[in-house]
């Protein structure tokens, strides 16, 4: 059976993705900081575990450098939202740290070992479809990933490296846990990972769910502008 890394393993989506997959049985490479909770994953079979920091170019490139992988799901990131009235630049960077430049830091790492046959798999979000209020930083972020997985895949057709992107909507995770709006369609994290997973062996090019949610976004996405920025205004006005 494929070998898949994954990153961001100790919690959400990625953690649900990691039992998941052992559980059908893939050998799974659990990636993550927290290593109690990398030793607790390393208990159920098909698990084993690599604790870095993607955040931490040298770490990572040198976590990295001896993976032997199948499938690589680059899933780890964070949420923080603006506050317009107390603007934070540094919040900016460290969501950027984390949600791209931690990607980015992955994928140096794993560039020598990319060969045909390999899967990249990228996690961005739904939210990078339209203008969400106080989502400047996560929302940017993720656009910003988006793109960078679309130009790798274009980048890696050469190679024979399947580039795979995931725009999850709203999952129950502790990242939304802390959310204190409402979050439209929310699934449970067990069924975004099977919704995961499935999306990955039938090798779309991109995966969404809840699939109603991804539907409804994508055509909020092609609406005018203007249109867009009303509807974000009334949501912003609801909350």
């Amino acid at each position: 059976m494929s070998t898949m890394l994954i990153t961001g393993a100790t919690s959400g989506i990625g953690e649900a993705l990691a039992k998941l997959a052992a559980a059908k049985g893939y050998q799974v490479i659990a990636c993550g900081r927290n290593q109690d909770k990398l030793d607790i994953l390393s208990q159920q079979d098909n698990i084993s575990s690599l604790r870095f920091d993607i955040t931490d170019q040298a770490q990572t490139a040198a976590a990295l450098a001896e993976a032997s992988y199948d499938i690589a799901v680059l899933n780890a990131g964070t949420c923080e939202y603006v506050d317009i009235d107390e603007f934070e630049p540094a919040m900016f960077k460290r969501v950027f740290e984390a949600n791209f430049f931690g990607v980015v830091n992955c994928v140096n790492g794993l560039l020598p070992s990319l060969n045909k046959g390999k899967k990249l798999v990228i996690v961005d979000s739904m939210a990078r479809l339209a203008p969400f209020t106080r989502s400047e930083a996560y929302g940017a972020s993720k656009a910003a990933l988006h793109y960078f997985t679309k130009s790798l895949e274009v980048d890696l057709w050469d190679k024979g490296v399947k580039v795979q992107a995931v725009s999850p909507g709203f999952v129950e995770t502790p990242l939304t846990d802390k959310n204190d709006f409402d979050m439209p369609m929310m699934i449970k994290v067990d069924k975004a990972a099977s919704d995961l997973l499935y999306g990955i062996e039938k090798n779309r090019k991109s995966i969404f769910f809840p699939t109603r949610f991804g539907l409804i976004m994508r055509f909020l996405h092609i609406l005018p502008t203007s249109v867009q920025r009303k509807l974000s205004l009334t949501m912003r006005n609801k909350q």
